[in-house]
């Protein structure tokens, strides 16, 4: 009879467990996902803080946000026509949000 029920419990659980590895694997890349997003989001921030901050360009830390904030919101370069910080605010800005919004929306549509 332990043996019967073994059979069953292991035939219905194959069908549950590919959807189960399925969905766990969905889970699991909506959580790369947010990762990836909140870096990004993360790394614009930190260059618009250093920005408004008047941290020296010329320190490596300070280059390696700019640069690479600069890279991650070419897409939104002169959206607005502000120059100078307040420029980089609302351009750099709204790419933060836009990153921030899309991918939210890419996590919870593999989280379903």
């Amino acid at each position: 009879m332990a043996t019967m029920r073994r059979r069953r419990v292991g035939t219905a659980g194959r069908g549950a467990g590919v959807a189960a590895g399925a969905r766990s694997g969905l889970w699991m890349l909506a959580r790369v996902v947010s990762l990836i997003t909140a870096i990004v989001v993360g790394i614009i921030v930190i260059a618009i803080v250093l920005v408004l901050l008047k941290a020296n360009p010329s320190n490596q830390i300070v280059s390696f946000f700019h640069d690479t904030a600069k890279t991650l919101v070419g897409p939104f370069k002169d959206v607005f026509s502000a120059k100078g910080r307040k420029g980089i605010v609302l351009n750099w800005g709204l790419a933060a949000i836009v990153y921030a919004i899309v991918g939210s929306f890419i996590a919870r549509l593999l989280r379903r």
